[in-house]
């Protein structure tokens, strides 16, 4: 079932994120489908750390992304969606490649949503799982 509440697509949110963070780390969006959106980010010398693995900060970033852009489609247009917490657990190194995330719904609510993410290798080995929560913001009234 679809849960998009607004007509964006993977053009839009490529578009909203010009001249931002995201761009400058080489995050590409690659699908949205009825549930989920997926992205990826590259593994080189703009997300590595010293070891020269992904940088576990880089691995948030992406996890935010696509649960922030979860929550801002899945909502009314008018309404805006903001964090309140995120976390992310390591599990694998990433040292080449790309590493792509999906996310999905756990829980869409009118107040908050929960957003469950999963990060990959090019191998397909999970090498990062978060969840982010998002407050929902009524609109602003005049």
């Amino acid at each position: 079932m679809r849960i998009w509440k607004q007509n964006l697509g993977i053009e839009a949110l490529a578009a909203m994120h010009k001249n931002t963070a995201v761009e400058h780390l080489g995050l590409e969006f690659l699908e949205m489908g009825d549930d989920f959106i997926s992205a990826r980010i590259p593994v080189d010398a703009r997300t590595i750390q010293p070891y020269g693995l992904l940088h576990g900060g880089v691995s948030v970033v992406l996890a935010e992304t696509l649960g922030s852009c979860g929550a801002a489609c899945a909502v009314p247009s008018g309404y805006r969606t903001v964090g309140l917490d995120i976390n992310a657990n390591h599990i694998k190194g990433a040292s080449s490649g790309w590493v792509t995330g999906i996310t999905r719904p756990v829980h869409i609510g009118r107040t908050t949503h929960v957003w469950a993410i999963e990060l990959r290798n090019d191998a397909g080995e999970l090498t990062c799982v978060s969840r982010i929560t998002m407050a929902v913001l009524a609109p602003k009234t005049a």
